[in-house]
Formats: structure tokens, C-alpha cells, sequence
């Protein structure tokens, strides 16, 4: 029975979403719950699991398509066998259809004269006998298509739903599946050659056909034209000798590479039959077949895709290292990330073992994307209409305050250990800042606020929600702390950790971002002092954190006076839209940041 795999509701203003990237190809085994595609959101990036175990038959919504909830984005065959019943008639009608061979000598007669050449013709009419493979649509705006690899040969048996061949668009590589079980008799299309969108790539005939026997009588029978319509008697005809050598051939095509010059040999005797066999593989396969040895997987016959091989090449991976776990022994993404994680784990050792040659090892790496054109993701364009559309909508000013946090980073090194053991998570300097925002909000609500512009108002909101800026692979996402000013330090940080832990691992949800009413961004966790950031739509400040770093710094000391100390330092950069919150209004909100950080009065919040 197929199974429909639609997609869900993301949350309650979404209605629609893009397919990014489909971790499943078609013909591959899915198991139930086993993350199928990512979809992108206007909100959020998701993965879509699978609704039941089985093959995945088909997909019907391509890479970076838009569709709306509730539509069918692919189909799986969860074994039950009522899919591949329905191509079976077409390859039980094939052998119906083969009387019609009558119309095939008469191709045949207007050339006697070349029996070599008469060859090819003979497969090639037997072919329009069985079961044609076409190329499916494979997206909307996708037209055509590039065979980039048969995974089966001419003479090779196929099952139902087998993947056959791989081709590759301009939006998706994918495996195309076999219709029927059969034999593959005829390859139309080679590798490397582009075909449009319904053209026949291949022929598959009834299951035991050997396309290599079927050449050799109509090579043999070319001469005496009458012998293919009298094929059901071949016993009268004196010709019938070389028809019984002719399954010698067969092997030859089961086994090209290996068995190819023996054959030779023995059809030698037999004359004209003998240059007849190792025309029938002349099939693009034996030409195209030197693309393969591509690097070393490949050479061993595991082959690579396009897309998995700019993956090896983005992450420094060698493949001929990488042991593939697809279909074949093919190398799949998955492999390849794989080995880029071993890869990251066993360089990450010797950095450790020897911190003292880290000055040398700290040279530049050129980046695989130099030179590259790349299509922009749906994640990184949401990213950007929602910033011009914050720049463009506000009056946006920045104000900067210093914070010395000696105090917080003592009292953090002196709690920490506790701090983990009872309450699960690490204690970051994070909660710290978000505690003392939150704090400062309740006393300076102006920060805390939303302008209504269709409206002429002003929303000066009784609840601080506090959106996380999150560094994620695909792109900056911010989860939002729901009631942050209702927490404590240790609330604070288990919140931050499950909310930065489903960005990366893809499990956010559009709830989980939405209904920010101010926002923190920690920009100095990459090393930046500090930075202009950009307040988001429907808000009308943001919070940027700098690094934190040790500098020389004058203090007034109870007994020394002023003095110069070593101090852990660092800058809050408040940016905010000047159309309702002034300068001044700015300025004692990072007052009373400070204040309350450098105070650090939070020993009863983390156990001390």
C-alpha cells in the first residue's frame, strides 16, 4: 500500500513551506520516524519523518519548491506489494505484443548487405517490446535532466522500484527506480547526455529476457531474413548451429569487464557472430565507463555523486577513505559527514597533546567556496528581508557602555562545578547578562515596547520574552525565553541550553521563535569587542554583548585609593529605534545593566 507524505502544520500562522534538501532518494528504505526532508519556514527550519516504514517511491515536491500545508511531498511503498502489481501488466502485455516482430525483418531487408551494422537495429526493435523507463517530472520548473550514472546494464535483471540509473538537474540529484521487473534490455540515453523531461532512457523486458541472445540471432539471422519469423522453429533451419552457440555470447554480457576476450576467442570459428557480441555493449556504458575512476572510492566501483563530492571537497575529506553504506557501496552524505566528524575528532587530539605548536598550526585555511556561485537559501533570505525590512522601518541608533564583570567571573569559576552537578547544564556567563537585561526592562519599559504603527500606538509590553540569538549552520535563528523575567539564573540556563540545542540539531518549532519583545545577541562569543546590531521587526531594542577581556584598569581601591588592577572587561552595545526610545531613555537602561553586573549580586541564584 503507498503511503502519502504530506506536509504537517508547522504552527498556527504557517502556511506554507519550502523543501530544502530531501535526506532520502527515491528507491532508498525509510524506516518510521526516520527524518525524511528538511523543510524552511518563514520561522523555522524542520525536518519531516517518515509516516511509515517502507521504499520511498516517489517524490513529488523537488528541492527548494514552495508548497502549501496539507500537500503531497512524496510517496512511500511500505512493501505490501500493491504498487508493483500495477507496472506487471504492462510487462505481462510485452510478450503479448511480440508477434508483432513480423514488422522488424522488414527493417531489417533494406539492408542485407551489412550484417554488422543490421546488429544494433535487432535490440532496438525488440526493445520497443517491453516496458519503456522514462524520465519523470522531477519538479516544477525542472524541463530536462543528465544521466550521470547506470547503476544496471544492458542484460542486468531489475527488480520493481530498483534504482536503475542517477540523474542529475539543476535543482536535485536523484535515483531513478525501474517501473517493472525485468531484464534491462536497451540503454537510450548515455551518461553524461541530457534528455527531457517524459524521454525514454531505457527499455526493460520480461523478467529471464537476454538481450545479448536476441542480438546474436538477429545478427546471424540478418543473411536469411526469414529466420527471425520462423524463430518459434529454429530446429529445421541449418542455421540453428550458431543458435545454440549464441548463449555462449550471454556470458560475455553478464561479465564485460572480466570475461570479455575469452568469448572473443571462442566465437571466432563462428565468423560474423563473433564482432556481433561485443557490438550489443556498445551501449553508452563501455564508452562512459572511464568517467568513473574519479578518485579512489570510485575506482572501487563505489560511485559518487555530484552533491557528495562537493560535500568531501567542503570538508576535506579523501574518499577513497570513506567506506560507503548506500546502494552498492556508494558513498552517501551521511558517509562523507561522518568522516568529516572523525576527521575534526582525530586533528582535534593532536591539538591538544601539543597546545605548544598551536602558533604554528594557526595559519589561514583558503576556503572551498572561493570562486563559487551558490543559490541562496531560503533560511539566509528570510534572514535578510526581515533585516532591511528593520532597517528600513526604524530609526535605528547605537549607544555603548564598558561593564567590568570581575565580580561575575570569579563568582561563576567558583560555582560552576555545583552549579552543573545539581542543575544539569554548564553555568555560561549568559544567564548573568539576560538576568541583569530582564531586571533593567521592568524598570525601564520603554525599551520593552512596540510600536503599532497602523494603529498610532504603543505597547509597552508587562512581560519580558527574550529572544536568543543563536549562531546556527544555516543562519542566525532566535528562540525566544517565554516569562525570562520570571526566572532565575538556573531557569535562565536551562532554558538557553534547550532552546540553543533544538537550532542545531533542527528540532525548533515556530512557537519556540516567536513572541520576542526584546532581544539579547551575544556577538563577543566569536571575538568581537562589540557590534552595531540590528533591532528586529515588531521591537525596539536589542542588547549586544562584547567579548570579555582582561585590560588594565583604573579602580578606586578602600585602602589605596586609585589604583590600576587587572580587570575582566567588557562592552554592552544597546541598539534601538530612535523613534520611540531617546538617547537618554538608552543610556540609564545600560546604566542599570551595568549597575546590577557589576554589583553581581546573584551568590543566592547559584548556590554560594
Amino acid at each position: 500500500m503507498a503511503v502519502s507524505v504530506t506536509l504537517p502544520a508547522l504552527g498556527e500562522s504557517v502556511s506554507e513551506g519550502t523543501v530544502t534538501r530531501w535526506l532520502k532518494a527515491e528507491g532508498e528504505r525509510v524506516e518510521v520516524d526516520e527524518p525524511l526532508l528538511e523543510v524552511s519556514t518563514d520561522k523555522v527550519d524542520t525536518e519531516i519523518p517518515a509516516p511509515a516504514s517502507g521504499i520511498l517511491a516517489s517524490i513529488k515536491v523537488a528541492e527548494d519548491e514552495t508548497v502549501e500545508v496539507g500537500a503531497e511531498l512524496a510517496v512511500i511503498d511500505d512493501g505490501s506489494g500493491a504498487p508493483a502489481e500495477a507496472p506487471a501488466p504492462a510487462a505481462a502485455e510485452a510478450p503479448a505484443a511480440q508477434p508483432e516482430p513480423t514488422p522488424a525483418p522488414v527493417a531489417e531487408v533494406p539492408a542485407p548487405a551489412a550484417p554488422a551494422e543490421e546488429a544494433p537495429a535487432a535490440p532496438a526493435a525488440g526493445a520497443a517490446e517491453g516496458t519503456p523507463v522514462v524520465l519523470p517530472a522531477l519538479g516544477e520548473s525542472v524541463t530536462e535532466g543528465t544521466v550521470t550514472r547506470w547503476l544496471k546494464e544492458v542484460g542486468d535483471s531489475v527488480d520493481v522500484d530498483e534504482p536503475l540509473l542517477e540523474v542529475s538537474t539543476d535543482k536535485v540529484d536523484t535515483e531513478i527506480p525501474a517501473p517493472v521487473a525485468g531484464t534491462l534490455l536497451e540503454i537510450v540515453v548515455g551518461e553524461d547526455e541530457t534528455a527531457e523531461v517524459g524521454a525514454k532512457l531505457a527499455v526493460i523486458g520480461v523478467a529471464g529476457a537476454a538481450p545479448a541472445a536476441g542480438a546474436a540471432p538477429a545478427a546471424a539471422a540478418a543473411p536469411a531474413p526469414a529466420a527471425p519469423v520462423e524463430a518459434p522453429a529454429p530446429v529445421a533451419q541449418p542455421e540453428p548451429t550458431p543458435a545454440p552457440a549464441a548463449p555462449a555470447p550471454a556470458p560475455v554480457q553478464a561479465a564485460p569487464a572480466a570475461a570479455a576476450p575469452a568469448p572473443v576467442q571462442a566465437a571466432a570459428p563462428v565468423a560474423a557472430p563473433a564482432p556481433a557480441a561485443p557490438a550489443a555493449p556498445v551501449a553508452p556504458v563501455a564508452p562512459v565507463a572511464p568517467v568513473a575512476p574519479v578518485s579512489g572510492a570510485e575506482a572501487d566501483g563505489a560511485y559518487v555523486t555530484p552533491l557528495v563530492r562537493k560535500l568531501a571537497a567542503e570538508n576535506g575529506v579523501n574518499l577513497a577513505t570513506v567506506q560507503g553504506t548506500g546502494v552498492g557501496g556508494r558513498i552517501r552524505k551521511q558517509d562523507v559527514i561522518a568522516a568529516a566528524e572523525a576527521v575534526k575528532a582525530a586533528a582535534a587530539a593532536p591539538a591538544a597533546a601539543a597546545p605548544a605548536a598551536a602558533p604554528k598550526a594557526a595559519a589561514v585555511e583558503a576556503s572551498p567556496l572561493r570562486g563559487q556561485t551558490v543559490k541562496m537559501t531560503r533560511m539566509r533570505k528570510v534572514i535578510g528581508e526581515n533585516m532591511m525590512k528593520a532597517l528600513h522601518g526604524q530609526a535605528q541608533l547605537t549607544s555603548v557602555v564598558e561593564v567590568d564583570i570581575t565580580k561575575i567571573m570569579r563568582m561563576r569559576n567558583k560555582a560552576k562545578d555545583a552549579f552543573a552537578a545539581r542543575e544539569g547544564v554548564k553555568l555560561s556567563p549568559m544567564p548573568f547578562f539576560v538576568k541583569a537585561a530582564v531586571q533593567a526592562l521592568k524598570a525601564h519599559p520603554v525599551v520593552n515596547a512596540r510600536i503599532n504603527d497602523d494603529e498610532g500606538t504603543i505597547t509597552y509590553h508587562d512581560v519580558e520574552n527574550i529572544g536568543i540569538a543563536v549562531d546556527a549552520e544555516k543562519g542566525l535563528m532566535t528562540p525566544v525565553i517565554k516569562g525570562a523575567g520570571d526566572l532565575n539564573i538556573a531557569g535562565i540556563a536551562r532554558k538557553t541550553a534547550e532552546l540553543a540545542g533544538k537550532v542545531r540539531t533542527n528540532k525548533i518549532s515556530p512557537d519556540d521563535m516567536s513572541g520576542a519583545t526584546f532581544t539579547i545577541s551575544n556577538t563577543g562569543s566569536r571575538g568581537a569587542l562589540f557590534d552595531t546590531v540590528i533591532v528586529p521587526p515588531n521591537q525596539v531594542g536589542i542588547l549586544g554583548i562584547g567579548a570579555t577581556v582582561k585590560r588594565p584598569v583604573v579602580i578606586t581601591h578602600p585602602e589605596l585609593g586609585e589604583t590600576i588592577a587587572i580587570r575582566d572587561m567588557t562592552y554592552l552595545a544597546l541598539s534601538y529605534d530612535h523613534r520611540l526610545v531617546d538617547g537618554a531613555d538608552a543610556a540609564r537602561y545600560l546604566t542599570t545593566v551595568k549597575q546590577l553586573l557589576e554589583a553581581a549580586e546573584f551568590e543566592a541564584e547559584i548556590g554560594l
